[in-house]
Order: structure tokens, then C-alpha cells, then sequence
């Protein structure tokens, strides 16, 4: 038999000889170096794993250094490019081999039409190596604490920012959320749905999905202002409506990096406004709307040398694509049949449809599952574009919602949540506040503590089990984007029956009761009978 060469990998401290990589037809002669994944030194290949040669297992970082520097001094070892992987810019929407390309260290948020940007990765060095080797790779990586394959983002590198150093990246060891199983809320109040999830993406450091993106938007500019590239980047500023705020504030706390914010004014949650302070950020308090904020942003950082964090930066969405990818993990690789996801400025939906996109394309997976966007009916651009057909799209100015992080009326990745729908069979619903509402609050009393947002994604989510779309035996993920405790006003409000209009059906007001035993018993008897 021809001798094959061997196919290298960063960091490579050893041999593997997988036998789910010699079982695959195109790779059962190869020998395959290992990258070192955690302490253990072991690949997880189904029922079967196996070990790094020992002396290279063996090898424990040096007592005086971090697991940063270990990091360093392994890919210093071994370029971190030895095996071929890159990505760049495109033009979103165009062919696969446009003549319109950017680098990554180019900064750069539109193309010359003006059109958005997407990041595109080498496919076809990806594809060299099998589904089930990125499958174990990335299986293997959860739960170490090696850096930077902690995180739910990190540990998929290679199909996130291949080409960044590790001593580049600022991570907090983001995401790796819990996956909720909502089996009270199928079971009594969807007609019995026993695969239903949440997905809490809110867990996460600062209490948001949005630090996925942020890890990787904030990482790409300590590359950026680092040695050699040494770029100009005085900070880094956003426009917000609460949650990209706290994520940008906190990463660049992390990294030493000045962090602008511009929040409108008196339209997000105390919560929400004290996280960017806290975190030093400069924070601008607008008297306007997000939309009238994301104006002022653009225009100032074409005049000022400040990195532009918003969603119109497609780097964002390549963490933030990993939590599709992190669901599947979560799965076994099975992919679910509907995935409900909130939608303002419309990135997130793109970002998920990514993650499953990619997973696809390379074999890890077989087919995509259905995406819905659920957006407040106060801010519904896409839900209307939607129900015209996709023939008349029309910016709207975005009434107040209780779910105000999709507070938005002209959302900037509209192309590219319509592309995600068409691609998946996908579908736009709304929810009024008082569905929103009592959907968070319901969901709350099965046991979850939701945000606004989430009650969006739910409401809709009754709509389509009432109209017969979702069935009762599908597999069904929740998207839940921020911490319930962001907007405990908004829960305050309701359980008071304060909120003008609104029945507040599952309000749970407390009780006032004498101090004395025969009160209090009058009380609890009458709930216990109630319940039974």
C-alpha cells in the first residue's frame, strides 16, 4: 500500500490512530496528528476513544505559566496555519467565487455597493477531513479548561476564526449553555409535547446571547491593535438597546480596550443600562430610538478611529452561529425539527442558520432544521415583510415593547434573515405584548425565569401548535437570549397587575396576611384547595 501523508493539525504533541477516522472510506490509511484538547489526551470516537502517545499526554503546563501562555508556546510550536484554514469577506448574497474579497484584518463592514458583508472559510480545507473527525474534535473540547477550547465558541476554532493566535483571543469562557427541557410547559400547555427545549442562551457571562458574538468581534481587534498589524483602534463602540452594550463593555474590560456605548435614552432596563457602567464603558445616553443611535454610531466611526461592534459586522456572527452548532452537540448530532429564535435586528436567525448551514455542508449532519423568527408585533418589519410575500419590505419606526432588545424598526441584517428563511422552509410570527407576556410568565411557573424576548419566541410558538404547524412528537428548540433577571421590572409589573390594558392572567401577586396563625391558615388552606 502507498504510504499517505500525514495530515497536521495546531499544536500537535502526538499520534492518533482514530478508529472513527479509519472507518470512513477516504481516510482509512491516514495517521493523524493531535491537537492537544484538555487534559485528559483523549478523543472520544462514539463507544471508543484513544489515548495521545503518554510522554506527549503527560506533558502538564509549566508552574509558572497561565494556560494562556501554555497556549502561546504550543502554537509558537506549531503554527496555528499549518493546516491550511483561513476565512475572509465577502459580499453577502453573491456567488461562491466572488471577485469582491476582503481579508479579516482589513476593516472593512460593507462592500463597495454598500451591500452587507458575510465571512466566508475555506471549504474545501475544511472538507479534507470527515463529519465525524469534527464531530469528536469538537465533543472532546467540552468541559476543558485548555485554552481557548473552553468555550462554546472556542471549541469550534476552526470553523469560527481559524487564522487568530490564541494569545489574541478574549474569551470568558462564553457560552456552553444549559439546554432547558420544558417537559411541564409541553406537557400541559402545548397538547403534549414531550421533545420541547429552551435553549438558555442567557446564561451566559454578562446574561445574554450576545456575548458569543462579542468574544469574537472584540478577539479579531486585539489582533488587530496587536504586533505586527498594530491598526489605529482607539475603542470600540455600539449602539444598543441593552444586551450588545453589556457584552461589548465586559469584553473590553477584559482586553484593556476603551468601549463606547449609545444607549436610548429611558427605553432599556435599569439592569441593563448599570452593566455597561459598571464595566467602565463611555455610555452615551441618546434621546432617540436604537435606530436613531445605530445612525449617529456609523456616522461616527467614519469620522473617528473607533471599531464598529453592531451586527452590521459580520464577525459577530460567526460566534454567534456556535450555538447552532452547540445545540446539535447537545443532541448527539441529531438535528431538531424546529428552531424558534427572537428577532430585532435580524443577525441572530442568520447566525443560527450559519451554524446548521455549515454543520451540513461538511457531513456532520444530514438535512437543516425549520427556523422561525418571532418578532414583537410592536417591531415587526419582518413579520410583515413576510406576509406580503417578500414583496414589500418598508422600515417602520418600532413602538415600545417589553422585549425591547428587538425594539427595532429598520433592521440591519434584514437580507440575511429572509435568505435564512427561504433556505430553511422557515416562518416570521409575531406576538402581541400581552401574548408575549403571558407566555413568559407562564413558562416562568413551569419552572424556567424568562426574559421578554423569550416570551416572543414562545407566544409564536403556541400560535404555530394551535394552527396544527408544530406537532406534538416534534423536536422543538426555544431560543432564549437573555437572563429573566435583565428585566424584573417588566415581572414586577406584570404580577401587580400594574400594566395598563393588560389582564395579566398569570399574575402571582403576594399575599398580605395578619401575623397570627388562624390568618395565615385561612390563607393557605384556600391555595391548597385551589391547587388540587
Amino acid at each position: 500500500m502507498a504510504a499517505v501523508a500525514a495530515v497536521s493539525f495546531p499544536y500537535t504533541l502526538g499520534v492518533v490512530s482514530s478508529p472513527c477516522l479509519q472507518n470512513h472510506a477516504a481516510f482509512s490509511s491516514l495517521t493523524f496528528r493531535s491537537t492537544l484538547w484538555g487534559r485528559s489526551g483523549r478523543l472520544s470516537c462514539g463507544a471508543s476513544s484513544t489515548s495521545i502517545e503518554e510522554d506527549s499526554v503527560r506533558r502538564s503546563r509549566q508552574a509558572d505559566e497561565s494556560i494562556r501562555e501554555e497556549a502561546a508556546r504550543l502554537e509558537h510550536a506549531s503554527p496555528v496555519n499549518s493546516h491550511g484554514f483561513s476565512a475572509w469577506y465577502v459580499p453577502f448574497g453573491l456567488p461562491s467565487e466572488p471577485v469582491e474579497r476582503y481579508s479579516l484584518d482589513e476593516i472593512v463592514y460593507r462592500s463597495s455597493s454598500g451591500g452587507l458583508l458575510d465571512v466566508r472559510h475555506d471549504f474545501a480545507a475544511l472538507a479534507k477531513f470527515p463529519g465525524s473527525y469534527w464531530r469528536d474534535l469538537f465533543d472532546s473540547r467540552v468541559g476543558r479548561t485548555t485554552w481557548p477550547y473552553g468555550s462554546g465558541v472556542w471549541s469550534k476554532k476552526e470553523f469560527v476564526l481559524p487564522e487568530i493566535d490564541a494569545d489574541h483571543i478574549v474569551s470568558l469562557f462564553e457560552g456552553n449553555s444549559n439546554l432547558f427541557w420544558a417537559e411541564r410547559l409541553g406537557r400541559e400547555h402545548l397538547g403534549g409535547m414531550p421533545d420541547l427545549w429552551v435553549k438558555h442562551c442567557g446564561i451566559s457571562h454578562t446574561g445574554s446571547f450576545k456575548d458569543l458574538g462579542m468574544t469574537v468581534l472584540i478577539s479579531q481587534v486585539n489582533r488587530l491593535r496587536s504586533k505586527p498589524l498594530s491598526r489605529p483602534i482607539a475603542g470600540v463602540g455600539c449602539a444598543s438597546t441593552g444586551d450588545t452594550s453589556a457584552a461589548l463593555s465586559a469584553y473590553c474590560a477584559a482586553a484593556n480596550i476603551p468601549a463606547i456605548v449609545f444607549l436610548p435614552a429611558d427605553r432599556i432596563s435599569l439592569a441593563q443600562l448599570v452593566q455597561p457602567i459598571a464595566n467602565g464603558a463611555t455610555v452615551l445616553s441618546i434621546d432617540t430610538d436604537f435606530d436613531g443611535c445605530m445612525r449617529l454610531i456609523r456616522e461616527i466611526t467614519s469620522e473617528l478611529p473607533i471599531y464598529l461592534a453592531n451586527s452590521l459586522n459580520s464577525l459577530r456572527l460567526e460566534g454567534q452561529k456556535t450555538a447552532a452548532i452547540e445545540i446539535l452537540q447537545q443532541f448527539d448530532w441529531e438535528v431538531p425539527d424546529w428552531v424558534i429564535v427572537p428577532g430585532g435586528n435580524l443577525g441572530n436567525i442568520y447566525a443560527f442558520y450559519k451554524g446548521f448551514s455549515m454543520c451540513k455542508e461538511l457531513g456532520l449532519v444530514d438535512r437543516l432544521p425549520r427556523l422561525v423568527c418571532a418578532q414583537a408585533a410592536n417591531a415587526n418589519p419582518l413579520y410583515r415583510y413576510y406576509e406580503s410575500g417578500w414583496t414589500d419590505f418598508k422600515p417602520i419606526t418600532a413602538a415600545q415593547t417589553f422585549a425591547s432588545a428587538i425594539q427595532i424598526g429598520d433592521p440591519v441584517s434584514i437580507n440575511r434573515a429572509v435568505y435564512a428563511i427561504q433556505q430553511t422552509d422557515g416562518i416570521v410570527g409575531e406576538a402581541t405584548e400581552e401574548e408575549l407576556m403571558d407566555a413568559m410568565s407562564l413558562a416562568d411557573q413551569t419552572g424556567m425565569f424568562a426574559c421578554p424576548h423569550t416570551g416572543v419566541a414562545l407566544a409564536v410558538l403556541f400560535k404555530l401548535r394551535e394552527r396544527g404547524v408544530i406537532k406534538t412528537n416534534d423536536r422543538t428548540i426555544v431560543v432564549s437570549t437573555a437572563h429573566g433577571l435583565k428585566f424584573a421590572q417588566a415581572k414586577v409589573d406584570y404580577h401587580s397587575n400594574g400594566i395598563a390594558d393588560m389582564a395579566c392572567r398569570y399574575a402571582n401577586p403576594p399575599v398580605n396576611v395578619k401575623a397570627d396563625f388562624g390568618s395565615v391558615m385561612d390563607v393557605l388552606r384556600k391555595k391548597l384547595i385551589l391547587k388540587q
